[in-house]
């Protein structure tokens, strides 16, 4: 009997939906000081015991069985098989986004749910490395993770965060290995350029923006965050006024260039900023082939950032995700990685790009993700899941890595 046909057998001869109930109960229920509760937690897991151990006795691999059932939906279990199928290999490494990913800003708490950090914690604790991957800066992110995933797992010597989309690796336990800052890699040419456009991002900026805006404390990255409600009409307007003001900025910083020459190669090279700066009539009617070749150069090795009513950014195209990945890995001792991407950004893109183009790894968004992640990962394993329900994409990975080791 193949494994296609054993999870038929598995979903249609058991309740696995009352099981997954039982064990989701047994692992979330809040530690509370009451014998009333603690008398209904061992009752729920004396039930959850019996019914893992009928599955344990109806299949010879029943102890992997029943950890499927508890743990994955029926689709979840198949869409896992196929995974196996296609590629024959379990996951051995988790690289996430946060931010819309693990956790959307759609939620009054903004916090990430319990049944995604517990699932974080179990994969962990099977020998699971993770590594964080975000824009956000380390201290902010370092601090919610920490609280959320606990001290012991940050600090285990498996999990890492690459934080400002790449500037940086913070990976606990190793030495001197410990913090890479990334960022000192570039010439002194483009440090330059990011120097003279942090000086100056509010300092030289339009009344509204100086008072509409605050930069976020990147070690690196100049990120211009609204001081008004995220995605309000009023954050829409000061990010895209302060995304004009950055590309300026950096037209002003480049040597031999010009606001102008900016406008115009950052029009071309992205129609979302094309399309800021149509709606502010700021397009320059200069051609981009008669923009002198090496401060093209230059251009081409600046990231414009733009994130609608959210931030307004100035990166390096050079440390991108992709390289703060890979860094990670390096320091974890990650030689062969086959890694579940999930992201909802263009900067996420480029890590799942990396991943299919060198046969590392599958990606997986949300539903809500930018229309090209979402593109891409339709195209690949259809991977995509809803709104705060990263813990189904988690949940496969629990299931494919037990199918992968099924005859």
């Amino acid at each position: 009997m193949n494994r296609y046909d054993r999870l038929y057998e598995l979903y249609d001869g058991f309740d696995a939906t009352t099981l997954r109930e039982y064990q989701s109960f047994v692992d979330l229920f809040p530690a509370l000081g009451s014998r009333v509760a603690l008398d209904h937690w061992r009752r729920a897991s004396d039930e959850l015991d019996r019914r893992k151990d009928d599955i344990r006795e109806a299949f010879p691999a029943g102890e992997t069985f029943a950890a499927i059932a508890a743990h994955a939906t029926r689709e979840e279990s198949f869409t896992a098989l196929d995974l196996c199928t296609k590629y024959g290999r379990a996951v051995n490494v988790l690289v996430l986004d946060v931010d819309e990913t693990l956790r959307s800003a759609g939620r009054t708490d903004n916090e990430i749910p319990r049944e995604t950090l517990h699932l974080l914690t179990e994969l962990h604790e099977e020998g699971m490395p993770i590594v964080i991957c975000t824009g956000q800066t380390l201290e902010n992110v370092k601090g919610f993770i920490t609280q959320g995933l606990g001290n012991e797992l940050v600090h285990s010597g498996t999990f890492s965060i690459v934080y400002e989309a790449g500037n940086g690796v913070f990976t606990p336990g190793h030495g001197t290995d410990t913090k890479r800052l990334l960022y000192e890699t570039l010439g002194e040419d483009v440090r330059d350029v990011f120097d003279e456009v942090r000086s100056r991002a509010l300092r030289d900026a339009p009344e509204s923006v100086r008072r509409g805006c605050h930069l976020q404390g990147n070690e690196f990255n100049v990120t211009l965050k609204p001081n008004f409600q995220t995605g309000s009409a009023e954050a829409v307007d000061v990010i895209d006024e302060g995304m004009i003001h950055l590309i300026d900025l950096v037209g002003e910083a480049v040597a031999d260039g010009s606001p102008e020459t900016a406008r115009a190669f950052y029009a071309a090279a992205d129609p979302e900023l094309r399309e800021v700066l149509e709606r502010a009539g700021e397009v320059p009617d200069t051609d981009t082939e008669d923009v002198a070749s090496d401060v093209v150069a230059t251009y081409e090795r600046i990231d414009v950032g733009y994130y609608e009513g959210d931030a307004a950014e100035v990166g390096s195209l050079e440390l991108d995700k992709v390289a703060g990945v890979e860094g990670a890995l390096d320091v974890l001792g990650v030689d062969d990685p086959f890694a579940l991407v999930m992201g909802d950004s263009k900067s996420d893109l480029r890590v799942m790009e990396w991943a299919e183009e060198n046969d590392c790894g599958v990606a997986a968004a949300p539903d809500h993700a930018s229309e090209v992640v979402l593109e891409h990962v339709l195209g690949t394993d259809e991977l995509v899941f809803d709104r705060d329900d990263a813990a189904s994409m988690l949940r496969i990975v629990y299931a494919l890595d037990r199918l992968v080791d099924l005859e």
